[in-house]
């Protein structure tokens, strides 16, 4: 059985970020952004989908938290691609709901290769932590694209935006975990042969 890892170094003006991933890990992450709220995020995403994580990024948080945000999810994204290759014997599809108290959130992703993204938080604060509102939407839209997958998440109900956030992470990370599957077939799950 084939590896699913990628290492990968992603180095701009404004962010210096590595990531370590393991599509067939136990959920252990360690991550390091800077941003408490971000790595809360990434850790449930990681224990959830059981990816095993690593990530840490020096970012320009003197700017704001947009690049780091937005430049770590590209390369977890980019990580993600290397890792689950050709999509041979994968599953594919992945759909998910996850409750948090009073918050109820779903996420349907597809490894298509034809990356398309609708992400529908419905964040009302203007920050979480440290972490403005609307760059969390933002790196779900990041991710999936840089994945090359379509990406459909939706919080359904809530008050509390923490709930909201935590549980569209938490019902990303399940959907995932399905798409990356192994099926026990070794062909890719496309009419075309292809998944690109």
């Amino acid at each position: 059985m084939s590896t699913r890892t990628a290492t990968l170094r992603r180095t701009t003006s404004e962010t210096d970020i590595s990531v370590v991933l393991d599509l067939d890990g136990t959920g252990v992450s360690t991550i390091a952004t800077g941003l408490g709220f971000y790595d809360h995020m990434l850790g449930a995403l990681a224990k959830h989908a059981r990816f095993d994580l690593a990530v840490s990024c020096k970012g320009d948080l003197h700017i704001d938290d947009h690049h780091t945000v937005e430049d770590v999810a590209i390369a977890i994204g980019e990580a993600f691609g290397t890792a689950v290759g050709d999509k041979r014997g994968v599953r594919r599809f992945g759909s998910a709901y996850a409750p948090l108290d009073e918050a109820l959130a779903r996420a349907v992703v597809d490894l298509s290769g034809r990356p398309w993204t609708e992400v529908n938080l419905g964040l009302r604060r203007e920050k979480i932590g440290d972490v403005a509102t609307e760059n969390l939407g933002h790196a779900m839209r990041s991710f999936a694209i840089a994945a090359r997958m379509t990406l459909h998440v939706d919080v359904l109900k809530g008050e509390n935006d923490h709930h909201r956030a935590e549980a569209a992470f938490k019902a990303l990370a399940l959907a995932l975990r399905q798409a990356v599957a192994r099926d026990g077939h070794g062909d890719v799950p496309s009419t075309k042969g292809v998944l690109t």
